[in-house]
């Protein structure tokens, strides 16, 4: 959805943008820590609502030829308008719910009348700290195709840039957007914290590049970047050899939903539940004498205590004679 709004086009000089090409840094930053979004929970009327949730925004331009000229930014994300992202309704599915993120380019840019291209970063961005060493983050995200016509493009990406060195980009993981279906899909990019990275500056988002006012839009929902799952909770067995298989409906569960898994061989099953740190929330089903079969496991969002449990990405383990199936839950309220 390409919609009117604010002009954004205060612009550095070529000087600068050159060196902060890979997305300026914003005033302030979080540590990387794992969050999720769905977009139901903003006013969609209200033109701050993305900057209030951290989003940001920032432009590159480029001659027709693809040569560098300058960048702009960065800016507080705008919610609607000619410019960037909004928040957009009527495209989502069953799980995407009523409200979902649209990106596209910034149509307030006079470059596109000269045929330069325009680079639109919409994004959100965190400070790697010296406790993220070792550790792999994960950036999971549903995505459809909007009214994006060639020669637009759309990516994902996860980038690092290293303040001490101009902004350098140290990482850039994308997943091409450009050509992904009209229909729901979910999409994931990762990246592991190595030493190097401590005190850089780690970006989550998407981007579009297009010239003369082509269309561009790509809806997103379900956002969820999170710590990837601790040892105490990896894996023990192959799932596929051992005949197992498991499905969570609907995910994120707002706020409850169904566990559902199947097991070739009858006796002991155990569904427990983890946070993201591998700590153990709750056993959720436990019985030495389960037939074979598909079962179902109610999900309620609650702790052992009965309270909900808060938002945020939780993952589940099936313990059965064949094996181990694990997965993962976003809980939403």
């Amino acid at each position: 959805m390409e919609r009117k709004g604010n002009d954004m086009r205060l612009r550095v000089t070529a000087a600068l943008a050159a060196a902060i090409l890979c997305l300026a840094p914003a005033t302030s930053r979080a540590a990387l820590s794992n969050y999720i979004q769905n977009f139901e929970g903003l006013f969609m009327a209200d033109p701050d609502a993305l900057s209030r949730d951290g989003w940001l925004v920032y432009g590159n331009v480029f001659t027709p030829a693809r040569l560098y000229i300058y960048g702009y930014g960065p800016f507080p994300a705008p919610n609607g308008g000619n410019a960037f992202s909004a928040v957009d309704a009527g495209q989502g599915g069953v799980e995407q719910g009523a409200q979902q993120l649209s990106v596209y380019n910034d149509y307030n840019n006079t470059g596109h009348a000269l045929g330069q291209w325009i680079e639109s970063n919409v994004y959100r961005e965190m400070t790697v700290t010296a406790a993220d060493v070792g550790t792999t983050w994960i950036f999971e995200f549903d995505a459809k195709l909007g009214n994006l016509v060639p020669p637009s493009t759309a990516i994902a990406f996860i980038k690092t840039l290293d303040p001490s060195a101009g902004y350098a980009l140290t990482n850039f993981l994308t997943a091409d957007m450009t050509g992904i279906p009209v229909s729901w899909g979910h999409y994931s990019l990762s990246i592991t914290i190595d030493a190097g990275l401590v005190n850089q500056l780690l970006q989550i988002g998407f981007a579009s590049t297009t010239t003369s006012y082509v269309a561009s839009s790509v809806y997103y929902d379900n956002l969820v970047f999170h710590n990837a799952i601790s040892t105490a909770v990896e894996t023990t067995s192959n799932p596929a050899r051992a005949g197992l298989a498991s499905s969570v409906a609907p995910n994120p569960l707002n706020p409850a939903g169904l566990l559902s898994f199947v097991t070739t061989q009858a006796g002991t099953v155990r569904a427990t539940l983890f946070d993201s740190s591998g700590r153990l929330v709750r056993t959720l089903f436990e019985t030495r004498a389960l037939p074979a079969g598909r079962h179902e496991v109610r999900l309620d969002g609650r702790g052992p205590n009965g309270a909900m449990l808060p938002s945020g990405v939780y993952f589940y383990a099936v313990e059965t004679s064949e094996g181990t199936v694990r997965g993962k839950i976003s809980i939403l309220k």
